[in-house]
């Protein structure tokens, strides 16, 4: 019997693992890659008796990989928030899936396993950028407000982290992230006493981030804005969470961070205003490689032809 851990790079599914393993420990075999990287379910390859583990990549792009997995007898849990298309009914699914706007991978596996990893879920809400669902459930923990901002913290940067066109853009691959930070029941334990991974990801995040905050919209009305970033390592790093940045700045506009590619072509993150966390999957699932969930979504490779048609419809959709 093998075990395979199948789970997104960005801090939702390294964190919903930690609480998975902590709980119950496997020497599994680790598949992930970049954010944008979820078509992850084709690199395994199971056997009858096998257990497979996917978190936090969306059911509907790996529907073949899924059906594959089942046909050749291995028992699957799955939990995920992002759009599922159509769930098999199989004896050897377990299927945790849920859409809302307030949830993630990390805070339906916390409530699996009823509460016992929980600054492990806070950290990866935190990172998915549900404060509001984050901050909830941290009252149930005994933690001070700077302890809650230490979370928050390591949420972003843990995400942050996760971002790039291929794994030379990280700091961290994030099978290495996820084996650096398992020993940690808590992740307190993990940022304090000057831990110099810790370190290596607030300092890189703190460095991107200057750089893309002195960038101008290239495009801002009161519904929506875009940023345009360069073809740089530091921009892929950073698109995410700085989209995270502007939809906490502006909470009743949404934006698009758009990034240029080499092939000419564009990478696109989505953040739906946070007072009104719908239809960015929609909006992106207009496009050739789009996909995403109600609140944050995203485009892999935009066709330059169509960044306008791309900005014209980030309007409309919040007009």
């Amino acid at each position: 019997m093998a075990d395979y851990d199948v789970f997104n790079g960005d801090a939702d599914g390294i964190c919903a693992l930690v609480q998975l393993r902590n709980h119950d420990y496997r020497d599994s075999s680790l598949i992930t890659g970049v954010k944008r990287d979820i078509a992850l379910l084709d690199r395994v390859a199971a056997k009858a008796g096998d257990r497979v583990t996917v978190l936090d990549v969306s059911m509907d792009k790996n529907k073949d990989g899924l059906a594959n997995t089942l046909e050749a007898g291995a028992d699957v849990f799955y939990v995920d928030h992002h759009f599922p298309g159509d769930i098999p009914q199989h004896p050897k699914l377990n299927a945790i899936i849920n859409e809302a706007a307030d949830t993630c991978t990390s805070i339906l596996v916390n409530t699996h396993l009823k509460g016992a990893f929980a600054g492990w879920a806070v950290t990866g809400a935190f990172g998915d950028n549900m404060k509001k669902s984050a901050t909830a459930l941290a009252k149930n923990l005994d933690i001070s407000a700077d302890d809650l901002q230490l979370l928050e913290n390591l949420g972003i940067y843990i995400n942050y982290n996760g971002y790039g066109s291929n794994l030379d853009d990280l700091h961290f691959r994030p099978d290495e992230l996820f084996k650096k930070v398992l020993p940690y029941a808590n992740p307190l334990d993990f940022i304090k006493g000057g831990n110099v991974d810790f370190q290596k990801l607030e300092t890189g995040y703190q460095e991107d981030m200057n750089s893309a905050q002195v960038t101008k919209p290239e495009v801002a009305t009161d519904n929506s804005a875009v940023y345009i970033l360069p073809n740089q390592p530091w921009a892929r790093r950073v698109s995410g969470v700085f989209g995270n940045d502007l939809a906490n700045q502006y909470p009743d506009r949404a934006h698009g961070v758009v990034t240029e590619k080499a092939n000419g072509n564009y990478l696109v993150s989505v953040r739906a205003p946070l007072s009104n966390k719908q239809g960015a999957v929609d909006l992106c699932r207009q496009f050739p490689t789009g996909g995403g969930r109600a609140a944050a979504a995203g485009i892999n490779d935009l066709p330059a032809d169509m960044l306008k048609d791309f900005i014209e419809k980030l309007d409309k959709s919040y007009s």
